[in-house]
Formats: structure tokens, C-alpha cells, sequence
């Protein structure tokens, strides 16, 4: 299965920390893939989950970009990922059950389950062996990256 962080999150929620690009990096060193909340605003980079708060360089997002799934906060960042033709896996939802990624990985929502998708579970819970993936603030409890 393979294991995702949510916003750099492994054992629990830690809400001042979330998306802050050190605490990213330090869970992409113990192997974990993670998702980020991912916020353009003229041509600028910023992580952050209700807005954007940390600037990052494109550079610093393209040295990670194989353990990176791209939550894209605003329409403008889907848009900018999208002109960059696939270097990138990110998605964009709101309230739907389900999205597909640009890499073309069905991303569920909260509380759904989709047999090779990956399923976000904030909370640590006993999941179908039908999934391809979790997403989960208590990723460390499923494995180890």
C-alpha cells in the first residue's frame, strides 16, 4: 500500500506545522510520500491549507516532485501545474467523492473507498485491501515509509 502524509503529518495532527516546507522535507526522509496544500498567486509559490502561508521556489517543488501529491488550493495553481504538461501529480477538489489526479490516480474523499484509489482517513482505521493508497495524519500507523 503506499503511504501518504497528510500535509507532513505521521503520527497525528500537529496543525502548526502542516505544509511547513521543513516539516515536509523531514517526513519525506523517513520515506513517506506527502500531500500538500499547494496555493499560486502571481506566479508565486506558496504551501499552506486555508491560505497560503510559506513561499517555496519552484526549485524546491521540483526536487521533490516524486514524493508530492499536489493538493492545488486555487484555481490559479491548477492552472499553472497544468502549463507544465505532467511534471507534476496534483489535483483539485472541494465536495466531491472523488477526483483523479494528473497522474491518473482516483483520489477520494474523506469516508469514501475506491478499489485502486487512494483514500484519505484523517484518523487511523482498518481499510479495504482493495485500495491502492491511504492519505492519513496517522500514516506511521499503517507502515513505515
Amino acid at each position: 500500500m503506499v503511504l501518504i502524509s497528510h500535509r507532513g503529518n505521521i503520527n497525528g495532527r500537529i496543525e502548526e506545522a502542516e505544509n511547513r516546507p521543513d516539516y515536509i522535507d523531514d517526513t519525506i526522509k523517513l520515506g513517506y510520500y506527502v500531500e500538500v496544500d499547494v496555493w499560486v498567486i502571481e506566479n508565486t509559490i506558496h504551501l499552506g491549507h486555508d491560505k497560503p502561508q510559506y513561499p517555496i521556489s519552484l526549485n524546491w517543488l521540483y526536487e521533490r516532485k516524486d514524493k508530492l501529491w499536489i493538493h492545488c488550493k486555487n484555481i490559479e495553481a491548477m492552472e499553472w501545474f497544468n502549463s507544465l504538461y505532467g511534471t507534476y501529480n496534483y489535483f483539485w477538489h472541494e465536495n466531491d467523492v472523488a477526483t483523479l489526479t494528473s497522474k491518473g490516480y482516483i483520489w477520494s474523499n474523506i469516508g469514501h473507498c475506491f478499489k485502486n484509489g487512494i483514500t484519505v482517513s484523517l484518523e487511523y482505521k482498518e481499510l479495504p485491501d482493495y485500495i491502492w493508497g491511504v492519505c492519513s495524519d496517522y500514516v506511521y500507523s499503517y507502515g513505515h515509509g
